[in-house]
């Protein structure tokens, strides 16, 4: 049972996510009605009544102490509250699976969906409050299930797939495959639309390519400053929620085709009395159904490797099944109906995104890009990202609010008379670039309120009060914040907003399809094998060379990548772990050891070792030069419980380490590394520490070889 919530201080719902269970409960809370004929009120509305007390004492005490709670748990479900700016972000489980630590990772995770659609604009509380409830009913539906969809995928990726849980990009191994793919990108992706006369003033700068989940290769032009690996790990996630790949299905048929309508390619039609089915619908003939209709009945046959079906009418049943009777209604099942009406996602590619970047040479938070995601093949996709014409101008506003943020902070400190104020050297700074930007940029409010600044901040006959400054200061950012919405948020591809001609994007599409097309079932395989524990790569067998080491995850945080042996629980795929009971196990083993790690590294802890029935679990931390030479470990800090968790997408817990660390050696690049590993217990703890130490250093090794 599961909830999450965004709020006002009043109560006023901004999103919401619930599972089934959740709204079972909301329904029966709320289905207890005096007049048995009234209708129940909207799911939000049931939330508000809900919550609003929960939402009011928290904002109370915030307000008469200071300080408010952040976690409690009663009875029935643990809550996690967190405050962004003007919005209350709210968690719940009752289901026991997910601890504190889960929860406050799940409502960064949203609140950093937000600022990558939304950009600055999260900052400021008016203003993200029209993007997340839209007056509309029908675009605020959009927003909220988009959103929703989202938490569902992370959720998704984060159970199956190695790379989510650890929080770090998983590469494709194999160095002539990137090679091609490397020169493919610059020649005919990047290279040909920035040469390209119809690109309408855009500038691609990032083009990569993803099989599932994992990182293929990857190409920036020469002016492009480098991606982040926490955004990087979000543009997968985003491309994973329009084209999910199921990673314990081998058949990449499984994968909506892009052409095809979002809610009507894979939804089967049941006859009454037959079992559900949540596999791809396909006719007698093994073809996939691209249409829905209601007089046509379609079902999924169970997948049969060594026989053919003998004629046109012939159905293998699933799991007992019976064939349906020759009554003609058919009935159609309470979810093909929602996806019916869902209809495709609201905001699919070409689409508005904010990332960290360096514009002019100058580092600005979310930069606003655009983001192309052309699939290749089911499985198989390649992102772009451009930039438009006016990228300058969100660095030019995202200085002056920084300098606007740091007045008011000299203003509430009591530093703030007029008089004063004047002999700072970043006020005049900040009078001459507002001076210059009002006079190219602004209209006639932003010249008003410009004015009035200026008067009570400069003026020596009638300067103002601190309060009337801060008023003052409050009014500028507001209007900043208004043309940064207005400049790259109404301005979208997706309301109308410039965006590359649709025949170039078909064009870079087809020629690396053309370029690909002899490595493509290569490329859907190598995904699901990527590094095992029988040969990886030639110099690196690791059953010989490591006894009793059953699994691995090794990871740099400097880049943010990270290299795992597969790991398969599907009765479809195995590894060296076998298939079924066996690997899923060692799975539940190997999640668990992340969690764990994670908690005790939050602590202070760099080092963990302990044994867990058959197996020794293990975690290690530690900082190394360039040149692969072990660094002085130092005491990490010790985090509070209510502190950012430890990852990539909730906070970028390691690029703050990394700086922290850096401090103590100002003279050399300063790397950071992480290993987990799983051994059976048979084995020595001081072979086991000698197999990690190894280990480590052979696999730093071969990811110096340049892929990307």
């Amino acid at each position: 049972m599961k909830c999450i919530l965004v709020a006002t201080e009043g109560a006023e719902v901004l999103f919401y996510w619930t599972d089934k269970d959740f709204e079972e409960r909301l329904r029966l809370k709320f289905g207890q009605s005096e007049n048995e004929g009234e209708e129940l009120p909207a799911l939000e509305d049931q939330l508000s009544t809900l919550l609003a007390p929960l939402i009011i004492s928290s904002m109370t005490m915030l307000e008469k102490l200071s300080d408010t709670y952040t976690c409690f748990s009663n009875s029935d479900n643990l809550y996690v509250l967190h405050l962004f700016r003007e919005c209350l972000f709210i968690a719940i489980n009752g289901d026991g699976t997910e601890d504190e630590g889960d929860l406050r990772q799940k409502l960064r995770v949203l609140k950093y969906l937000f600022e990558v659609h939304f950009g600055l604009v999260t900052e400021h509380g008016q203003l993200i409050r029209k993007e997340l409830r839209p007056p509309d009913l029908e675009q605020r539906v959009q927003v909220w299930e988009h959103f929703q969809r989202l938490l569902w995928t992370y959720g998704r990726l984060r159970e199956q797939e190695q790379c989510f849980a650890v929080e770090a990009v998983e590469r494709l191994i194999h160095p002539q495959l990137c090679e091609v793919c490397i020169e493919a990108l610059e020649r005919h992706v990047i290279q040909a639309i920035n040469a390209s006369p119809a690109r309408a003033g855009e500038e691609a700068l990032h083009a990569f390519l993803l099989v599932h989940t994992k990182l293929l290769a990857f190409y920036s032009s020469h002016s492009a400053s480098s991606l982040r690996p926490a955004d990087l790990l979000a543009l997968i996630l985003l491309v994973q929620d329009v084209y999910p790949s199921d990673s314990t299905e081998e058949d990449d048929s499984t994968q909506p085709s892009p052409q095809r309508p979002w809610s009507n390619q894979h939804i089967p039609l049941l006859q009454a009395g037959s079992p559900r089915s949540s596999g791809p619908t396909r006719s007698s003939a093994g073809t996939e159904t691209d249409s829905f209709s209601l007089p046509e009945e379609y079902f999924t046959p169970a997948p049969s490797p060594g026989e053919q079906s003998s004629g046109s009418d012939s159905t293998v049943w699933l799991d007992g099944g019976t064939p349906p009777t020759e009554a003609p209604q058919v009935q159609i099942a309470e979810d093909t109906l929602q996806a019916l009406m869902a209809g495709p996602p609201a905001t699919s590619f070409p689409r508005r995104i904010f990332l960290d970047a360096s514009v002019k040479e100058t580092y600005c938070p979310m930069v606003p890009h655009t983001m192309y995601c052309l699939p290749l093949w089911p499985g198989i996709n390649m992102v772009l990202l451009t930039k438009s014409p006016s990228a300058p101008l969100a660095l030019l506003l995202c200085q002056l609010l920084d300098r606007f943020s740091l007045l008011e902070a000299k203003l509430k400190e009591g530093k703030g008379a007029s008089s004063s104020l004047r002999s700072h050297s970043f006020l005049g700074d900040l009078r001459q670039r507002m001076d210059k930007f009002v006079k190219k940029h602004g209209g006639q409010e932003i010249q008003s309120t410009w004015l009035e600044f200026k008067t009570k901040a400069f003026s020596r006959s009638e300067p103002g009060s601190s309060w009337e400054l801060l008023q003052a200061c409050e009014k500028m950012k507001r209007q900043l914040y208004a043309i940064y919405r207005r400049s790259f948020l109404s301005t979208a591809p997706a309301q109308g907003g410039p965006q590359l001609p649709q025949h170039l994007q078909d064009q870079v599409q087809t020629l690396m399809q053309e370029k690909l097309m002899y490595w493509k079932d290569f490329m859907l395989v190598k995904s699901r094998r990527n590094v095992t524990m029988v040969s990886y790569p030639e110099t690196l067998t690791h059953l010989k060379d490591f006894p009793g080491l059953v699994h691995f995850i090794y990871v740099d945080r400097t880049t943010g990548q990270m290299e795992a042996p597969s790991l398969s629980s599907s009765e479809k795929t195995s590894s060296e772990l076998g298939k079924g009971p066996l690997a899923a196990f060692v799975k539940t083993k190997v999640w668990s050891l992340i969690r764990m790690a994670r908690r005790y590294l939050q602590k202070g802890y760099t080092s963990l070792l302990f044994q867990e029935g058959d197996f020794y679990c293990s975690y290690f931390l530690w900082f190394q030069n360039e040149m692969g030479h072990k660094l002085q470990l130092i005491e990490v800090p010790v985090h509070s419980d209510d502190s950012a968790p430890v990852g990539m997408l909730g906070g970028d817990y390691y690029r703050k380490l990394l700086r922290y660390y850096s401090k103590g050696h100002p003279a050399e690049a300063v790397r950071c590394h992480e290993l987990l590993a799983l051994h059976l217990s048979v084995i020595p703890i001081d072979v086991l520490v000698q197999q990690a130490g190894a280990l480590a250093r052979r696999l730093w090794e071969e990811s110096r070889v340049p892929l990307l």
